[in-house]
């Protein structure tokens, strides 16, 4: 009933109109933080812990994915260190931007600030913010998410099996068996649960695609060629490449996309060990 017809939203959606793919020859690398008690509170390699660090010590803000008190994933944007450390490790369900979207428009006019989720939210974010040197990106290599509604109804069975709501959940525990051969691990108030990722029926939902959302079957963003600055993903494969690297403990692939991906990764080098 508002609907004026002025066209806007078509003019601006990103499925629409997706041109906004970097043309720099890219850079591929793999690495991991030298901080290895860091490391191993994150999925992988924790590259994504010194990108967030660095924009807090140079007066940047940060919006990624956090498990909220009902275990929903919602983004949130921060300039603290102990958000940073919630945003670590892998939530595997489509997050909720909330009012991130006009917060970061908002900071953007004084700070520079690293967004960081799927493709098709970083696409919605640049062009919602169209040229802002500000705006810097990272995306995810995403295989599709899994819907909130599935989400919901596993905590329902969880609480129904064991008694009790889950307070803390990780989907990518490597403290026992290590990064490869990961554990889930749920929190309850009287104990933890820790499940080998095979036996565990949400990741295997997961890993086998069956609970991904519709459209992530139709994704026009997951392609290599990304809009992003920059890639971050599990670096599956390292042991073909580079097998010296792995020592279990896990390892983050970044891809470099742009101008301003490049700037940012000249910045942390010397909290990480990488290679070409």
């Amino acid at each position: 009933e508002k609907c004026i017809d002025c066209g806007l939203c078509t003019q601006k959606c990103p499925y629409l109109h997706n041109n906004q793919e970097t043309l720099m020859k890219r850079k591929w690398y793999g690495g991991y933080l030298k901080d290895e008690k860091e490391r191993m509170q994150s999925t992988s390699g924790g590259m994504f812990t010194a990108l967030a660090n660095w924009f807090l010590d140079n007066d940047g803000y940060v919006c990624g994915c956090v498990w909220n008190e009902e275990l929903e994933a919602t983004h949130i944007i921060t300039n603290k260190i102990k958000d940073i450390q919630r945003m670590r490790g892998s939530k595997y369900v489509q997050s909720n931007l909330n009012s991130c979207v006009l917060e970061i428009k908002k900071l953007l006019a004084h700070h520079k600030v690293l967004f960081t989720g799927t493709p098709c939210q970083v696409a919605a974010i640049k062009k919602y913010n169209e040229n802002n040197e500000n705006l810097y990106t990272m995306a995810l290599i995403c295989e599709g998410v899994s819907s909130p509604k599935v989400w919901k109804k596993y905590l329902d069975y969880k609480k129904e099996k064991c008694g009790e709501d889950p307070i803390k959940v990780n989907f990518r525990d490597k403290e026992v068996l290590g990064w490869s051969n990961f554990q889930v691990k749920y929190k309850y108030k009287s104990k933890d649960e820790i499940v080998h990722h095979d036996d565990d029926y949400y990741m295997n939902f997961f890993l086998r695609n069956y609970d991904l959302r519709e459209s992530c079957y139709n994704c026009h963003f997951k392609k290599i060629r990304r809009n992003s600055d920059l890639t971050i993903a599990d670096f599956w494969g390292i042991n073909e490449v580079l097998p010296e690297f792995n020592d279990e403990k896990g390892i983050s692939s970044l891809i470099i996309n742009s101008n301003k991906g490049q700037e940012i990764f000249d910045n942390i080098k010397s909290s990480i060990d990488f290679a070409e």
